[in-house]
């Protein structure tokens, strides 16, 4: 299926799409200050999004697979889906990501193997986020992909064409998405595909998480061993597809439960799988040892209490999960817990270096958190003078949801720019009101 000739079922998308471009515009050009309460209970059920990391597959896998049957159920309403629902729907000359890493590295792949010239483009930010690794992974397959300013970066120039596949040698400790974009186009590879990944392969969960999906469609794809992938030429299939909500925006709710005073504190979360393959339902384990119980209860739903078991240091690796490195650095310092994380190599290329955002918003809460080689993030419970100033969130969702959650600690919590949840969970805030949080806002606007 070509961009341009996408079916009803794109249009009839949800509300994402209606004044998607008026409504970026908005939110970039207000930036409001939200002052933060916690509320004296914290009870109810929260509606959390769908995947974004599977709605993103699933849209690729689907655009893949031929002409259009029945879209996947229960798509995403973020900001870095929005974006490749966009591309799809308009087929632009010039497609603008924005700030979704994971749509630039997706549409890479898949703009390489499709007919049409385009240029890909995001945010001044993803223009400074490398990409060279899966351009040169794709070129070696013959694709025609050349660098609009500088080398190694977006934007690309991308001219489309079938490819014949092959082997290609690509690294394991970069960014997994590179891996799980050339592995989605591997199907409709007239060779097929054999990735060899060099080096310790970070993220695996992420890779799993794309092959599980690939099979779902039906593509012959698996480990022949623990660092080479193969893909098999045979043709994507469409079937009806439900995408689980996200574990990764269940963490903040399971933050919010450590924090809280309430001991008959009591959360519901939706659309959650015991058994799921999201790397980030890795949060229910270490937030077991933070004082969060969860109970899996009928109707694919999890149930938050507080446990009161904690441990009085934390280590912890997290190359298998470095979307939740945020959150748990957030609830240790609130909580008093020292910490030595590693795995995190991957924060340095995210929506900013977040190992630098985390260090420089924590300093303003008296909380001096120190870089070791290798990036790990260290904390043996030093504290200086809070400044008081409100958290800035640098463009970056998870800065903003997961420093949200302090306001249980440190009430009227103040964060710049909240509006960037957009990214992954647009009704955060909405949520937590629901929940009683108190949140009230002062506008800055920009000129």
């Amino acid at each position: 299926m070509h961009l341009g000739t996408i079916k009803n079922g794109f249009l009839g998308l949800p509300v994402i799409l209606c004044n998607y471009v008026n409504d970026y515009k908005h939110r970039m050009n207000h930036s409001p200050i939200y002052y933060i309460n916690p509320p004296k209970a914290l009870r109810g059920t929260v509606q959390l999004p769908a995947s974004k990391s599977i709605s993103n597959r699933a849209l690729i896998i689907h655009a893949l697979a031929g002409e259009a049957v029945a879209l996947p159920q229960n798509l995403s309403d973020c900001d870095d889906t929005a974006v490749i629902i966009k591309a799809f729907r308009d087929n632009p000359e010039v497609i603008d990501i924005g700030a979704a890493g994971t749509a630039m590295r997706f549409m890479t792949a898949y703009l390489a193997v499709r007919p049409g010239e385009h240029v890909l483009t995001g945010t001044k930010r993803m223009q400074h986020r490398p990409i060279g690794i899966l351009v040169n992974a794709l070129r070696q397959l013959g694709a025609d992909i050349s660098y609009e300013g500088e080398e190694g970066f977006p934007p690309l120039r991308i001219k489309g064409k079938p490819l014949d596949g092959g082997i290609i040698d690509i690294p394991g400790n970069m960014s997994s998405q590179y891996i799980s974009a050339m592995l989605m186009i591997g199907p409709v590879l007239k060779n097929g595909l054999e990735l060899r990944l060099k080096g310790n392969v970070i993220s695996r969960p992420y890779i799993d998480l794309t092959l599980w999906m690939m099979r779902e469609f039906g593509a012959d794809a698996d480990w022949t061993s623990g660092d080479t992938v193969v893909v098999r030429p045979k043709p994507y299939e469409q079937h009806d597809y439900l995408i689980e909500n996200d574990w990764s925006s269940a963490s903040y709710w399971y933050e919010m439960m450590a924090l809280t005073d309430d001991p008959d504190a009591e959360i519901r979360l939706s659309g959650l799988t015991d058994g799921s393959k999201q790397g980030d339902s890795a949060a229910r384990y270490i937030f077991s040892i933070l004082g969060v119980k969860t109970t899996f209860s009928k109707g694919d739903s999890v149930v938050l209490r507080k446990n009161n078991r904690v441990v009085p240091r934390l280590d912890y690796d997290f190359v298998n999960s470095p979307d939740l490195v945020q959150t748990i650095v957030a609830t240790c310092v609130a909580k008093g817990i020292p910490f030595y994380f590693h795995g995190l190599q991957t924060l340095k290329i995210k929506e900013t270096d977040r190992i630098e955002a985390m260090r420089h918003e924590l300093r303003k809460l008296g909380v001096v958190v120190e870089v070791k080689e290798n990036f790990d993030l260290v904390w043996d419970g030093t504290r200086s003078e809070p400044t008081g100033e409100p958290i800035d969130t640098y463009e970056d969702h998870r800065m903003a949801m997961s420093f949200a959650p302090l306001a249980f600690v440190r009430p009227g919590l103040a964060i710049r720019n909240p509006l960037v949840v957009t990214k992954s969970y647009p009704r955060f805030w909405e949520e937590l009101r629901k929940v009683g949080v108190e949140i009230t806002e002062s506008s800055e606007i920009k000129e």
